[in-house]
């Protein structure tokens, strides 16, 4: 088949196909005109790629995957350089989530002790104010004479 039908049928595009080839990540084989072919095997590839780029993974982290099944294993997590990525991967994951958890912590303590900030004063809450607004000026309390004053 040629680029255009294996990008559609991969869900990609023909750039995305020239990218990949340049990384040594699609072999490519030309015919008598030197038109770019592929096979079913390159289809393979291309969905794992896409299944694991989906997930997270960089583009060279498929590396491993891409050379297993050229390899001609049945499924591209079967070799022992898959797996090392799946390991490395999930570590990655469990550091991430292990932040995350800590982040959520720190902004639930930050809430709990605003909450309690906020209603210490008035069962309601502070009073609203408005940062634009001056503040209420002290109203004059001195009468001014009645008539002229002149001396």
């Amino acid at each position: 088949m040629r680029i255009g039908e294996l990008a559609e049928r991969a869900g990609t595009t023909t750039r995305t196909l020239r990218y990949y080839e340049s990384r040594g990540l699609l072999t490519v084989a030309r015919d008598a005109q030197g038109y770019r072919t592929f096979g079913e095997d390159d289809l393979r590839v291309l969905r794992q790629i896409r299944a694991l780029r989906e997930n997270g993974f960089e583009l060279e982290e498929t590396r491993p995957f891409v050379e297993c099944l050229r390899a001609g294993h049945p499924e591209g997590d079967s070799c022992p350089d898959s797996l090392e990525v799946y390991r490395r991967k999930l570590a990655e994951l469990d550091a991430c989530i292990a932040e995350l958890r800590s982040v959520r912590e720190e902004v639930g303590a930050r809430l709990a002790r605003a909450e309690v900030e906020a209603t210490a004063g008035s069962p309601h809450g502070p009073e609203p104010r408005c940062e634009l607004a001056p503040p209420n000026p002290v109203p004059d309390t001195r009468q001014e004479p009645e008539g002229d004053t002149r001396p």
